[in-house]
């Protein structure tokens, strides 16, 4: 869960945030952006970074190495729409995503409030991510508390191999869930989501047979109302045939004490189902762990996005730093495929 006020906390006390804190009206350049939810995207030799925060935080580079952060955000004005569909919720903008599709950029992002369902995807579409003139296209799906078992957060867009458009999103409740787009990136006539990942499924006797379930799990420590199924964030990525469904298992948004992790399954089809290395679906609790803290660098990794940008398959996520004493931080691998087609990941860049 996106949690406002921890992450508040972590950029008032940070060694980190007290210096990027004096740089919060103007733009400015470092070589460790503090992040959290990171997407990337890459137009006319520039990588523009897309993240939660305040009408969603904006940073360009050349290399990927040294990242302007710019001072103005990607919203200058948040929809009413979104107060009106969201109770409590302001400008502080969750887990974006960001595509090309038929020539134009599509952007969508999470609209919520702190531990419940009470949730909403937006849509902004824009002609070119340099000009930055990005277009209200409203609401593509809400979650209502008391009515639907999932949470309209962590949109992540995914072209099927028939140029249809999908969005995958979820948190906690059900899990992961995924919906058939139309071409104006809304959802498609018919169309429901359906549930593709979760951790437990208490209920299912297929399960139950595949998995030692753990009959008692624990409370969530973040949310007295999302329940103990620990996944979210979910991003696709397309790769020699397969679709790769990367997810994050855990906690995340608690500095130091974030156990935050990613976990990855496949599948021919773009609805599932996705199967681990040893064939468990995850709907059923399956994923083979690709990413987690070494305690060394990093506490805790996870919310990643993944791209061939340029001849490269590019891996990002966030990172609960140890020297920075558990400030969010980018961190970026290069992806490369083991000889059966799993993902791995190659050294700190």
């Amino acid at each position: 869960m996106k949690i406002l006020m921890m992450l508040a906390g972590l950029f008032l006390w940070s060694a980190t945030g007290l210096s990027q804190r004096r740089h919060m009206m103007e733009t400015f350049t470092t070589d460790m952006p503090m992040v959290h939810d990171p997407v990337m995207a890459y137009e006319d030799s520039t990588y523009y970074l897309f993240a939660t925060g305040m009408g969603i935080q904006k940073m360009t580079s050349k290399d990927r190495k040294s990242w302007t952060v710019h001072s103005e955000p990607v919203m200058s004005v948040i929809p009413k729409w979104t107060h009106d569909s969201v109770p409590g919720f302001r400008n502080h903008v969750w887990a974006p995503d960001v595509i090309q599709w038929h020539g134009r950029w599509w952007l969508a992002y999470s609209c919520s409030t702190f531990g419940k369902n009470g949730s909403a995807i937006g849509l902004l579409s824009c002609c070119s991510l340099a000009q930055g003139m990005w277009n209200d296209e409203g609401c593509i799906v809400t979650s209502r508390e008391k009515h639907d078992n999932w949470n309209a957060i962590d949109p992540n867009f995914v072209i099927d191999d028939n140029d249809n458009p999908w969005l995958v999103w979820g948190s906690f409740w059900d899990g992961i869930q995924i919906v058939r787009l139309d071409s104006s990136m809304h959802v498609a006539l018919s169309q429901r989501p359906r549930t593709i990942a979760r951790r437990y499924n208490l209920n299912s006797k297929t399960a139950k047979a595949a998995l030692p379930i753990n009959p008692n799990p624990p409370k969530n420590p973040t949310s007295d109302f999302a329940g103990p199924n620990a996944i979210e964030a979910p991003f696709i990525f397309k790769h020699d045939g397969w679709y790769y469904l990367f997810v994050s298992w855990d906690y995340c948004c608690q500095g130091s004490k974030s156990n935050y992790r990613v976990a990855v399954g496949r599948s021919k089809i773009i609805d599932g189902p996705y199967l681990d290395s040893k064939g468990i679906d995850m709907r059923y609790g399956g994923g083979n762990l690709f990413l987690e803290g070494d305690k060394k660098e990093y506490e805790a990794a996870g919310h990643c996005a993944a791209y061939h940008i340029d001849g490269q398959d590019i891996f990002i996520c966030h990172g609960y730093s140890v020297a920075q004493k558990g400030t969010s931080v980018l961190i970026q691998r290069h992806l490369y495929w083991t000889a059966d087609g799993w993902p791995t990941l190659k050294p700190q860049e």
